[in-house]
């Protein structure tokens, strides 16, 4: 097991742009493990930005995560759906769409789904 690690994301290891300058993803690699922080721009939609990216019909990424600031609607492939705003915690397995509600960025730090998240398939 490592020592203490200390990485910040305001200098990300990586930073992944998503279509028409609709956010980005910023990602730390914790020695084993990734942290990332998300900022969806309003009018961003999973199936718009992130799938010519993913190149997959819905997301496939496990989300564990937490929304800072803004909110976030996620659509399962079953039809679940939930709505995430300041202060809620999420897990949201493989197989859904999302989008921004409202006119305020979303920004949601993830410790799990970010890894391969808005990553070019192939």
């Amino acid at each position: 097991m490592p020592g203490l690690i200390k990485r910040s994301l305001n200098t990300p290891d990586e930073t992944r742009p998503f279509e028409a300058g609709m956010g980005q993803l910023e990602l730390v690699d914790m020695e084993g493990a990734s942290v990332g922080r998300a900022t969806f721009q309003p009018g961003w939609r999973w199936s718009e930005h992130v799938k010519p990216i993913a190149g997959t019909d819905s997301c496939e990424a496990s989300h564990v995560g937490y929304v800072v600031s803004g909110r976030i609607r996620v659509r399962m492939n079953d039809g679940a759906e939930e709505e995430f705003g300041p202060g809620d915690s999420m897990v949201c397995p493989p197989g859904h769409d999302a989008w921004v509600v409202g006119d305020e960025p979303c920004v949601a730090l993830d410790w799990q789904g970010f890894v391969d998240y808005a990553k070019p398939s192939g």
